[in-house]
């Protein structure tokens, strides 16, 4: 969810037309090779109208070189199937679900079936008193359809309201992580992935994440406001051979490393791999790729360049 102040879509959309052009070029060029360790490339450019608030993005465990994504609160309950050039190759909504703020979404495989987990878990004003995770099943063809959850978690905080954009899926341990946005430190939270009935749960708190840069002081001085946001965490996601965990703030990658025995809590208790993401203003959205080679990552504007980055 927008948390700053912007300008209108067309006078953004204006000012980024020079910076546009040079973008283009590199979208629309031949497939490139993985970017180097420690680096990121230019995958693609998303310029789609529909694809202006992106805010979860998830690379598909059925389909080559797809990406699935989700706009936030104030749209339709739908998911876009976009290309790794950024693309968008089909629009499916999700019947039965009511959409307040969808702010994360994952993908995983379980008992050899591809899924996505959506996060209605947005609460900008700290109002809401129960939240709700869909689960999907990928559908077999790439085609504008209508979808229904496979099922569905309703769960509330333990200790109040909080705003949480980033979720991510231990596949492996069957579990569902949740991180807070504006708590500092941000705290790490922790849900079935397939809990008994359909009852209420209750998030359990596994601890905080270490290592959250702190603004500079410059930053301070000459833009507090940015300085504020810049540390707010707004995606994650694990990888698929479920040893890392991978956290968006508005201004830097975090990578988490888990030891074989570790749990979660002791890892994010740890000192991060930080380092600061590309140009990418309301960086929103990033996911793992299929592979666990690399990420991908892209922001809640258009045209918002779509980002692989090889941690």
């Amino acid at each position: 969810m927008r948390t700053v102040a912007t300008a209108p879509p067309a006078a953004r959309a204006r000012r980024a037309l020079p910076l546009c052009a040079a973008l283009l070029l590199a979208a629309c060029a031949a497939e490139s090779p993985p970017p180097a360790h420690g680096s990121s490339q230019m995958a693609g450019m998303m310029l789609d109208p529909q694809l202006s608030e992106i805010s979860g993005l998830a690379a598909s465990r059925r389909h080559a070189d797809v990406l699935w994504m989700h706009d936030d609160g104030g749209n339709p309950e739908r998911l876009f199937a976009v290309s790794t050039h950024g693309d968008r190759l089909a629009t499916l909504r999700i019947d039965g679900v009511t959409k307040t703020d969808w702010e994360d979404i994952a993908a995983f495989e379980l008992d050899g079936r591809a899924y996505l987990l959506i996060a209605d878990t947005g609460d900008n004003g700290g109002l809401r008193r129960s939240l709700q995770l869909h689960v999907i099943e990928e559908p077999a063809k790439l085609e504008n359809a209508r979808l229904k959850p496979a099922w569905s978690i309703a769960f509330r905080w333990p200790d109040g309201a909080r705003d949480c954009e980033a979720v991510a899926v231990d596949v492996q341990r069957k579990q569902v992580l949740l991180i807070s946005k504006k708590r500092r430190p941000p705290e790490l939270f922790a849900l079935p992935l397939m809990p008994a009935g359909n009852a209420l749960q209750t998030a359990t708190r596994l601890g905080a994440l270490a290592g959250i840069p702190e603004p500079d002081a410059q930053t301070l001085r000459n833009s507090p406001a940015r300085a504020k946001l810049q540390g707010q965490v707004t995606a994650a996601d694990v990888s698929p051979d479920g040893r890392t965990l991978a956290v968006m703030t508005y201004r830097y990658l975090l990578l988490y490393p888990r030891a074989p025995r570790q749990t979660w809590a002791e890892a994010v208790a740890a000192k991060p791999r930080i380092s600061d993401l590309p140009w990418l203003p309301q960086a929103e959205a990033l996911g793992w790729s299929a592979d666990g080679r690399s990420l991908y990552a892209t922001g809640e504007f258009i045209p918002a360049p779509l980002y692989r980055i090889a941690p």
